[in-house]
């Protein structure tokens, strides 16, 4: 079966699950006075938000590739931007800015680091309608990933991070990047997928800040915003554990696969499925 086929059935049945758990399409509007003015209401109600990606540290957009052809063949507006992996409060607002040119309703998803990009890149955003934590941090005020990575035990990362160098534009300091040592990324980050796919991936890894890694977040958007969240059983970056506490801290709609850390990668269609959970949830 091609990858198309693939998609377009995994779709079907995401399609049929949704429709068994939330009833049937309602019939069509009638016809007569009123009609149009109703038909467009009823359109602006029934509008698909757009889904907003945000990739983590170790990683880029096209980890969601998969994701983005379900989303898009589902009909959804799907935008996957390139997370800066700089610093808590600069990545934030980046991605803050893209929502403001958003005018409609948004699904906020975050894998890993990116958990901690959207907490605090949707403050201030009343179209973000829910906040999906893949594999992510979703941490309180003051928190940062490498804290709750070691909160609880279990996480490989630490071990197997390299760093190095890099001349900061003020000169008065060098900045430090955080990579996976190309020997430990496949048993640390991805170690479901293909061995060549993930030779693929430790090569063109974009590395995390240390500083960003290290760094504290603000105020929390989940607890305005109602979150859902998918924990892969099989993480070695974020311990299970730990993804449990912050879920049941954040009131998050929870479920949980066997997956490792890159669950969007490995589970796809589990992935969809909870933003699509959200979706009808909250429109």
């Amino acid at each position: 079966m091609t990858p198309l086929r693939r998609l377009g059935r995994l779709l079907g049945v995401l399609v049929t699950g949704c429709v068994l758990a939330f009833g049937p399409t309602a019939p069509a509007a009638a016809t007569g006075p009123g009609a149009t003015a109703a038909a467009t209401t009823t359109a602006t109600a029934t509008a698909k938000p757009t889904v907003v990606l945000v990739h983590g540290a170790f990683a880029d957009a096209s980890g969601f590739d998969d994701m983005i052809a379900l989303l898009q063949r589902a009909g959804f507006p799907v935008i996957a931007p390139a997370n800066p992996l700089r610093d808590v409060a600069g990545d934030a607002a980046y991605v803050s800015s893209i929502l403001d040119t958003i005018t409609g309703p948004v699904i906020l998803v975050g894998h890993s680091y990116g958990g901690i990009v959207i907490t605090n890149a949707a403050r201030g955003h009343d179209n973000v309608k829910a906040l999906v934590y893949l594999g992510a941090f979703a941490p309180d005020q003051g928190e940062s990933a490498l804290q709750l990575a070691n909160r609880f035990p279990g996480s490989r990362l630490g071990e197997a991070l390299l760093t190095r160098h890099y001349p900061l534009p003020d000169g008065t300091m060098d900045g430090i990047d955080g990579y996976i040592r190309a020997d430990r990324f496949r048993e640390v980050f991805a170690a479901d997928l293909p061995v060549s796919t993930t030779r693929l991936m430790a090569a063109t890894q974009r590395p995390g800040s240390v500083s960003g890694l290290s760094g504290g977040s603000g105020e929390p958007a989940w607890k305005t915003i109602p979150s859902w969240y998918l924990i892969p059983t099989q993480d070695n970056v974020i311990p299970p554990a730990a993804q449990r506490f912050m879920a049941e801290r954040a009131g998050s709609k929870v479920r949980e696969i066997r997956s490792s850390h890159v669950v969007m990668m490995s589970q796809p269609e589990a992935a969809t499925a909870v933003v699509l959970s959200a979706h009808h949830a909250t429109r």
